[in-house]
């Protein structure tokens, strides 16, 4: 083996992903110590580290080349002994000059002085804060100015990052592709405005707040007030964001012609849109969207109900879908997700059955995902059996699905994978007939009341049950079947697995 050249050890070593797995195989000999050594550019610690910067620097010296490093604390005590500090920072920083990657999760030991010591660190590209109580916007600013290759920057539970010093420098050097943030209570949308010309380059952009604040206007939940919101604050409007791919926006407020709702209408080149509980919306920013996103292949909608005037309902209607249907020949995944709507009062969902039906034959709909969806029901399923491209199907907590609604999907052409979750009007004569059709890949089944066990049963010889306990007890019964013998078709997996949860 020590005769072998030394190219053909890097490419093997190149196809063993597992971290254990390497491990092992260094030990073999000292050539293949060396070499994996050379070639490993990740590494993942956090508790086991002990003592943490000693063993810190040993680890970048046994691997020189590190790209990647994620430092993660969680689930930390006192008798893992102490953290990783801000010296630990200024070994790392030293000892890899290859550093593109960091991130720090619930690193309670490192503050300002520890992320200064980045500076070093001229390649880094991307940088994620979890939970990093000590670091402030100061040091944030430090990082911003010094590594001027960073592309990527995740901000998650950092309570002490406020200012706009730091965003209005990383807007202006204008590299940054990738911003998050999420659960950072100093960080406001007017904040976010700071950005400026950095929102042209921007590729993804999440933002969430900590909590679902929504002032008691009668529009919904009364879970108190976003200190932040200011309807009346005057911004500058004027950015251009034609880069963005990717945005989420989850539990804040927009109101008109503020905050973030210009990113509306902007977005050319948008293929994934994620809307979590976002108030202020209407059919004239989703209009304004769909027409300007002709590439768009993924939309997700959390929906609750609002005041709109005289009526009580959530804040799209088919309108909106009716925009997509017309300007988004791309769109191949919907997820749709209703809350605190009731089942007696559809209207309470602005949209309808028609609605969502036209969009799935305007559309090369793969993935349908509906929670809550009150206004789906049997017809609706009659209607996506003729849908050409559906894939997957998801439903969960529809209460107007019933057996004849699945025998009506067992048609669809493509479909193979079909996901059931308290559904109640299912029964086990439902489920027989998906069972035995033979042509889904995946069926799961999760806490449907009127479904047992013994429904499944006959559709496979191979049978596995599991229990999930909590606390104790049995909380759900899970049932694995498989089909046999395997269909050999080398476009498609050669068994069929059901799963039951009850």
């Amino acid at each position: 083996m020590e005769d072998l050249p030394e190219e053909l050890f890097a490419e093997f070593l190149k196809r063993i992903t597992r971290t254990s797995d390497l491990n092992s195989l260094s030990l073999v000999s000292k050539q293949l110590y060396k070499i994996e050594g050379d070639q490993r550019g990740a590494i993942h610690v956090g508790c086991g580290l002990f003592p943490a910067t000693e063993a810190l620097a040993s680890l970048c010296t046994r691997f020189p080349n590190l790209c990647k490093v994620e430092i993660d604390y969680s689930g930390w005590t006192a008798g893992h002994g102490n953290q990783l500090d801000n010296q630990g920072l200024s070994v790392l920083s030293s000892h890899c000059p290859s550093l593109t990657s960091l991130g720090l999760s619930f690193c309670s030991y490192i503050d300002d002085s520890g992320l200064g010591y980045l500076a070093c660190s001229k390649k880094l590209a991307s940088l994620r804060l979890t939970s990093t109580l000590n670091i402030t916007s100061r040091g944030l600013l430090a990082v911003v100015v010094r590594c001027k290759s960073l592309s990527a920057l995740h901000l998650i539970d950092c309570h002490k990052v406020g200012s706009k010093d730091w965003l209005e420098c990383l807007g202006s050097v204008g590299s940054l592709e990738e911003l998050v943030v999420k659960k950072c209570e100093g960080i406001s949308q007017d904040d976010l405005l700071k950005f400026g010309p950095g929102w042209i380059n921007l590729q993804k952009f999440v933002f969430e707040i900590k909590k679902r604040f929504f002032r008691n206007d009668g529009a919904g939940p009364n879970e108190g007030y976003d200190p932040s919101y200011n309807p009346h604050s005057l911004n500058m409007y004027d950015f251009s964001c034609e880069n963005m791919k990717d945005l989420r926006l989850a539990g804040i407020e927009i109101a008109t012609e503020k905050g973030l709702r210009f990113l509306f209408g902007r977005c050319k080149a948008l293929e994934k849109l994620c809307l979590e509980y976002v108030r202020g919306l209407n059919d004239n920013d989703m209009i304004a969207l769909s027409q300007s996103c002709n590439n768009l292949k993924s939309i997700s909608l959390w929906l609750d109900p609002q005041n709109y005037y005289d009526t009580f309902r959530t804040a799209f209607t088919d309108n909106s879908l009716k925009a997509l249907s017309l300007s988004c020949p791309m769109l191949e995944s919907v997820d749709l997700t209703f809350s605190g709507c009731s089942a007696m009062y559809t209207s309470e969902i602005g949209f309808t059955r028609k609605g969502l039906v036209s969009l799935i034959k305007s559309c090369p709909i793969r993935l349908l995902v509906l929670r809550g969806a009150n206004f789906f029901n049997d017809k609706g399923m009659k209607a996506l059996s003729s849908a050409p491209l559906l894939e997957t199907l998801e439903l969960v907590d529809c209460k107007a699905i019933s057996n004849a609604g699945l025998r009506f999907i067992v048609r669809a052409p493509c479909l193979i994978n079909l996901t059931l979750r308290l559904c109640d009007r299912v029964t086990n004569a439902g489920v027989s007939k998906l069972a035995h059709s033979q042509k889904l890949e995946s069926l799961i089944i999760e806490r449907c009341s009127r479904v047992s066990e013994q429904a499944v049963r006959g559709a496979a010889r191979s049978v596995q049950v599991c229990t999930t306990q909590r606390a104790g007890k049995t909380v759900h019964k899970f049932v694995q079947l498989m089909k046999w013998p395997p269909k050999f078709v080398s476009s498609k997996p050669s068994f069929e697995v059901i799963k039951v949860l009850l």
